[in-house]
């Protein structure tokens, strides 16, 4: 059965958006060849971040200028070569990097599928430097002691960074143990499974491929639904005092 006319998933608040795989318009950008973007959160709509989507073809390749900009990055499907100045990594499904302010990233592949989460760097006293690694590898820890919720911190938890990419895994029924509301902003992906997210007063299916954004201060809340667990691939801006007025 086809949808409804003009019927959509896709929900656009004031501090919060669902953004479903039915309304993904791609862009096109210099320096990439046989590689789709698709801007799926970015300013205006965020504060401190873009979200990008690369779907690449034989023979892509995606060029990203050495300027202001860092880049946390997760492999979503395929294999993919990573270049971030001198450092130069091939990644499969599951791999991760992050590329620092200043260098050139240069993304190729014929096959993948890539998550991007780019922000201005906010210096501090030391930079971060080039990594990168598989969420094989990363160990799974219990959020706040429950071993149904378990939580990977894909980058170092430390001062350097000014911005977290995480992986966190729900046993169906699990949910998050209370109801957050901060400061920091959210890109998110569903990367298997489906549940329910709260965003502030409303209530959203979500099941694998969709993205949400969550702005400060939006009241959010998680429940893995059916029989297989859900989890998602998610940003967040860290480690620095709130830009004032």
């Amino acid at each position: 059965m086809k949808p409804l006319f003009g019927d959509t998933r896709t929900v656009v608040a004031a501090r919060h958006a669902l953004i479903a795989g039915d309304g993904h318009v791609p862009s096109a950008l210099p320096g990439f060849e046989a590689a789709t973007p698709v801007f799926l959160i970015a300013p205006p709509l965020s504060r401190t971040f873009a979200q990008v989507m690369i779907r690449f073809s034989p023979g892509g390749k995606a060029a990203f200028p050495a300027d202001g900009t860092e880049t946390a990055l997760y492999v979503e499907s395929g294999t993919c070569e990573v270049r971030s100045g001198v450092e130069a990594v091939t990644l499969s499904a599951g791999g991760f990097a992050f590329s620092p302010a200043g260098v050139e990233l240069v993304l190729a592949s014929g096959d993948a599928v890539v998550t991007c989460f780019r922000k201005t760097y906010e210096p501090a006293s030391a930079a971060p430097r080039f990594l990168a690694g598989h969420a094989a590898d990363v160990e799974a820890v219990p959020f706040l002691g429950n071993p149904k919720a378990l939580l990977k911190v894909l980058l170092p938890d430390d001062g350097r960074f000014d911005l977290a990419m995480n992986i966190f895994t729900y046993q169906p029924g699990a949910t998050l143990p209370f109801v957050e509301t901060h400061v920091m902003e959210h890109g998110l992906l569903m990367l298997e499974g489906q549940g329910v997210y709260r965003l502030e007063e409303s209530y959203y299916p979500v099941t694998a491929g969709d993205v949400i954004w969550m702005g400060a201060y939006c009241p959010q809340w998680f429940v893995a639904m059916g029989d297989t667990p859900a989890s998602y691939l998610y940003y967040k801006d860290v480690n620095r005092h709130p830009a004032l007025p």
